[in-house]
């Protein structure tokens, strides 16, 4: 029975003692605080973004998931540039309907004969 306590005692104090040096450091100082970890590659700001740019975005982890503010800036920024590419779709489709239709007027048109011009 005293071997059984004494063996207890050995084992709760050698936890005891794992536990202060891991948690206090060893001279009674805090853990220094950790970074948080940020967006490192974010999408580039000076050109458009392209495939490749998503394909390298990876979010940090966050206590519950991802950071909520780096995903809502990646989104924001791709909303913005596809809204922008699809006004410029829009506006390259009404160029080129109105060059087809501008072309196929134009075929419509007789062209005028050599003897109206001598008259």
């Amino acid at each position: 029975m005293v071997m059984f306590l004494f063996l207890v005692v050995a084992l709760a104090v050698v936890v005891g003692a794992v536990t202060l040096a891991v948690v206090g450091g060893g001279d009674n100082a805090p853990l220094p605080e950790a970074a948080p970890e940020r967006l490192q590659d974010s999408l580039p700001p000076d050109r458009p973004v392209s495939r490749a740019d998503v394909d390298r975005l990876r979010f940090p982890l966050a206590a519950r998931g991802y950071r909520m503010a780096d995903v809502d800036d990646a989104l924001g920024r791709l909303a913005a540039e596809l809204a922008e590419r699809d006004v410029r779709i829009a506006e390259l489709e009404s160029a080129l309907a109105g060059a087809r239709a501008a072309a196929h007027r134009s075929l419509d048109k007789p062209a005028p004969h050599p003897e109206d011009d001598q008259r």
